[in-house]
């Protein structure tokens, strides 16, 4: 009567593969099917995870299929090149050996002892080394991590730099043409254009966007868009926000111990302006604003319904078999209603009027404290709104009056930021008075975008207070509007 075969699974990893062709996990097999072989074991199965860490304790595929395949008891060894390749977190490690030990499954390394974990020296040993493997990972993550941070404290990037610059012997320099582009998006929106009418100016333009012919590199980059890719909103937004085109170098974004320093490379634009454009596209409140409520002069933020206080819509209406017109209503209720171009008009005379007087200049000037107030209450409307999602994620309040409470802040948020942008939204008060204030005010005005005209009503303080009709008969009243300037 002969013996029954040992069954052996073989199991292979390595933490990172910088070639992508696997050569160390096939290193591996081929040394653990020599030792299999040696031992005259039948080898079952072979597992493998390539540039996978088994230090932070993530899925790994291979690894899991080898613990299934010992839990159904098709293993009675697994043969590995080091106890190192099974694991090296601590927790995955010690509940993974008394899995083991219950299904009776030894480990054999190439490079290690035996561990019979079915006795408490095995396990004992099992642990000990694995500690010692976790130790030498975690020391060499201590070096990456002394290493990272003194490449930031040095200013050196961590990678390329990317869009705006060429490397060129060993440092870096600005490409021209990409350098123009962040300066162009970076005037364009600190003089008041929206991210969609920026990044629309860029593809009808054919500005080439990053990464631009890098998939099809036969292709000519001519148009900037012969791979396919084009400019979106997250794509500008992302490029205006960048800390390196300001000469920074950011450690540990976005987490509590941040950091900035001084980049080893040209900047594109000085900071002062890449904080105003932070400032700007990071404002509190900015991304609970409507689709599309920026579109119209005095919806959201400028104009007001002089009943309830509601933020001001447009929608249109009209007759039967009569032409529609578009209106400003009424967010909340309905209360009012008033023709829009009308009103536009009305605000138009009065604000180009104003801008025209040798003082204009004056007027778009910001006041810091008053803004950072108005910044602080739309941080807690915005809070309070996120703290209603939650509880409605939790089922403890209903559709219903989650609309409601979303119904009663937003408006309140929209208006306290309309007032934080007012006293300072981020945009350049030099360039806003360059492009309307003086003589040739009405004209200068005519040449902008819509979204650039809100920007210079909000410098100004304006608030437009639309109310009932009192008079009687058909045309545009309007005594039914109220406009209150910042004093």
């Amino acid at each position: 009567m002969t013996d029954t075969p040992v069954r052996a699974a073989i199991y292979a990893r390595i933490s990172e593969d910088t070639t992508g062709d696997a050569a160390g996990v096939a290193r591996q097999l081929r040394d653990a099917r020599a030792l299999a072989a040696t031992r005259g074991w039948d080898v079952v199965a072979e597992y493998s995870d390539n540039s996978l860490t088994a230090l932070t304790g993530k899925h790994r595929p291979g690894y899991q299929q080898l613990m299934d395949a010992a839990r159904a008891g098709n293993v009675d060894r697994i043969v590995v090149f080091h106890s190192s390749r099974l694991w090296r977190n601590r927790r995955e490690r010690a509940g993974d050996i008394d899995t083991l030990a219950k299904c009776r499954v030894g480990i054999i390394a190439v490079k290690g002892p035996d561990l019979d974990l079915s006795t408490a020296y095995g396990r004992g040993l099992a642990g000990l080394l694995g500690e010692f493997d976790t130790m030498e990972s975690e020391v060499k993550g201590e070096r990456v991590t002394a290493a990272a941070a003194d490449r930031a404290r040095r200013g050196q990037p961590n990678g390329g730099l990317g869009y705006g610059w060429r490397r060129v012997d060993g440092g870096y320099v600005e490409d021209p043409e990409e350098a123009a582009v962040v300066r162009d998006i970076t005037d364009r929106l600190l003089r008041g254009e929206t991210l969609r009418s920026v990044t629309e100016h860029l593809n009808q333009t054919a500005t080439p966007p990053p990464g631009a012919g890098l998939r099809f590199v036969n292709k000519p980059r001519a148009n900037g868009n012969a791979d396919g890719s084009r400019w979106n909103k997250t794509s500008t937004k992302r490029l205006a926000l960048r800390a390196s085109s300001a000469g920074l170098r950011v450690h540990h974004a976005g987490q509590p111990d941040e950091q900035l320093y001084d980049g080893a490379w040209p900047a594109l634009i000085p900071r002062a302006r890449w904080e105003s454009l932070r400032s700007l596209l990071t404002a509190p409140g900015r991304t609970v604003t409507r689709p599309g409520a920026r579109q119209h002069l005095l919806t959201w933020g400028v104009g007001y319904c002089g009943v309830c206080g509601s933020v001001l819509r447009t929608a249109l209406k009209g007759g039967v078999g009569g032409p529609k017109k578009r209106l400003y209503i009424c967010d909340a209720k309905g209360c009012v209603g008033r023709d829009e171009v009308a009103v536009d008009t009305l605000v138009t005379g009065l604000v180009v009027e104003r801008l025209a007087r040798p003082d204009a200049r004056d007027l778009l000037a910001g006041d810091d404290d008053r803004a950072v107030e108005a910044g602080e209450r739309v941080r807690g409307l915005v809070a309070r709104l996120d703290d209603a999602a939650d509880r409605y994620a939790d089922g403890k309040i209903t559709v219903a009056q989650l609309e409601r409470i979303t119904g009663r802040l937003r408006p309140q948020i929209e208006a306290a930021d309309g007032e934080r942008r007012r006293y300072r939204g981020g945009l350049e008060v030099g360039a806003l008075a360059d492009d309307v204030a003086g003589p040739m005010a009405r004209q200068r005005w005519a040449g902008l975008a819509v979204a650039q005209r809100r920007a210079v009503l909000e410098a100004l303080g304006i608030t437009v207070l639309v109310d009932r009709v009192t008079r009687r008969g058909p045309g545009f009243d309007p005594t039914s509007l109220r406009i209150e300037w910042r004093p």
